[in-house]
């Protein structure tokens, strides 16, 4: 009997020496475990403070790089687009990439992600052709359905400034470029208050005043998008280099020509008129 006692206290020692030893080593693994995490954490935060956000180039980088598309450039783009386009473009693909329409930023949003199919050796983003020819179909065809004083074209951007006044003496619409005056469109107290129901605007981030009242008044917005901008509240995107007057000018001449054509106003103008002259 008393063996057995002893037996048992024995047995008893040892099961609660193993259970010490487990939550021991559990203690310990789980000690390891924190200490390697915090280790890393420390290792990424060390990584992310010296990673370097993308610096965008300026407007005037753009526009000057802009200028610069080589006949090699023109050739090599219009080989990649031909193998995938499957109808005839709005616009020859020599003229739309020699106004480098297709030239983005350094920065590409999560918004304008989708449109981006590569970058360039400078690491400028290369917005696909397709998708513009694609999303200028649709801008066209739901800007006529609106009458030419319901509408109002809005671009302070100075590089588009040529192309907007163009713009808005081929279809009658209404444009604003130098400057934009908050409320005009919302403020009834103003002297030049005016109604609308659709905006055209250039940059959403430039043309920031014009997008904000059009959002309060819950109205229809076309913008056109370079890969930096975000298009929240923005009915029809139109992607584009947005920066460079050649390509401000090829888009406000598309759009133009075929709002005129629709709704069967005279239109005589030429690509060079609303561009300059392409080389």
């Amino acid at each position: 009997m008393l063996e057995i006692k002893i037996s048992e206290k024995k047995q008893g020692i040892k099961k609660e020496s193993i259970e010490k030893k487990t939550l021991k080593s559990l203690a310990e693994e789980l000690k390891e475990r924190l200490a390697k995490e915090s280790e890393e954490g420390f290792e990424a935060e060390i990584i992310r403070k010296k990673t370097k956000p993308v610096e965008d180039l300026s407007d005037e980088e753009i526009e000057e790089i802009s200028e610069k598309i080589t006949e090699r450039e023109v050739e090599e783009e219009k080989k990649i687009i031909k193998e995938k386009i499957k109808e005839e473009t709005l616009l020859p693909l020599d003229d739309y990439i020699k106004c480098a329409v297709h030239l983005g930023t350094k920065v590409i949003s999560p918004h304008m992600r989708k449109f981006v199919y590569k970058r360039r050796a400078d690491g400028l983003a290369v917005i696909n052709t397709i998708f513009i020819d694609q999303k200028l179909r649709e801008a066209i065809d739901f800007l006529n359905k609106y009458n030419p004083e319901q509408i109002y074209l809005c671009c302070k951007r100075e590089a588009g400034w040529s192309a907007a006044e163009k713009f808005q003496d081929a279809t009658g619409i209404r444009a604003f470029t130098k400057k934009y005056t908050p409320g005009v469109t919302t403020n009834l107290s103003l002297n030049n208050f005016f109604e609308s129901e659709l905006t055209i605007i250039c940059d959403p981030w430039i043309d920031r005043n014009a997008l904000n009242d059009t959002i309060k008044l819950r109205k229809n917005i076309i913008s056109l998008c370079d890969t930096n901008n975000f298009t929240k509240n923005i009915t029809k995107i139109i992607p584009c280099n947005n920066k460079s007057g050649k390509s401000v000018g090829c888009i406000l001449y598309i759009l133009a020509r075929g709002y005129c054509k629709f709704n069967k106003i005279p239109f005589s103008a030429k690509l060079e008129d609303f561009t300059g002259k392409l080389e």
